[in-house]
């Protein structure tokens, strides 16, 4: 099957000057993730940094018992592995892939040493750094404050932000785990939103009918998220 991905597909890596880009390019291998793989997992050393191209990652902190939420998601529009060029080699998260695809992975290492230049690079990874702390500082806000039917359609619209269609295959105890919530918490939230006929949930299968819909019934913390990541988005192409 021809491989038609580029890095240049990654937001964070199409910021960067060519010469940069092509010498970090060069020492990058191109990967393709399963659904529910596990990238890391938390407290143990991490040897590569990942920039997505078409395959989404949750970040899940999880409890001694067992007990995990999504306090972030990352597509192509960041990369998997901060903790590398911010001091540390862990990170007490797990990462798992949520939806199948492509990423470029790079040893840690080289990165660290790219980053260190203090060059181009470097901006661009606390430039989007900030706005992922963001992202889980929000998460973690509507986590506490907010029904589960909005942090449901929080969750649905920043997926959608990262994939090419309107429908994706999920069951809802994995959204019950990515949420930190019971099953049936979800399964009552999923109900309302088919009901008033902003989405169609069937077998594992959601497909969202109404996006503007659920922009006007979701809490502000998808609005600052996005926000966020447009600025993001704004500030490296202005460089």
């Amino acid at each position: 099957m021809l491989i038609t991905q580029s890095p240049m597909q990654n937001h964070l890596l199409a910021a960067l000057p060519a010469a940069d880009y092509d010498s970090l390019c060069a020492d990058m291998e191109l990967v393709l993730m399963e659904v529910d793989e596990v990238i890391y997992e938390s407290g143990v050393r991490q040897q590569f940094v990942y920039f997505p191209v078409t395959v989404v990652v949750s970040l899940l902190y999880v409890l001694e018992n067992g007990v995990s939420a999504e306090i972030a998601a990352v597509g192509n529009e960041g990369l998997v592995g901060v903790s590398l060029f911010m001091g540390g080699d862990t990170t007490p998260n797990r990462a798992v892939v949520q939806t199948a695809g492509y990423a470029y992975r790079l040893k840690g290492q080289l990165l660290k040493l790219e980053f260190d230049r203090a060059g181009a690079l470097l901006r661009v990874l606390l430039r989007y750094t900030q706005a992922l702390i963001t992202q889980m500082t929000q998460t973690a806000i509507c986590n506490l404050h907010h029904t589960v039917e909005q942090q449901l359609c929080r969750w649905l619209l920043l997926s959608l932000d990262h994939l090419s269609s309107s429908s994706m295959h999920i069951t809802q105890q994995k959204i019950a785990n990515t949420l930190g919530v019971r099953r049936e918490r979800v399964a009552e939230a999923a109900g309302n939103l088919q009901r008033t006929g902003l989405i169609r949930y069937s077998r594992g299968a959601i497909v969202v009918l109404d996006r503007p819909g659920l922009e006007k019934v979701v809490c502000e913390c998808y609005a600052v998220i996005r926000r966020e990541f447009s600025q993001v988005r704004s500030d490296l192409a202005g460089r």
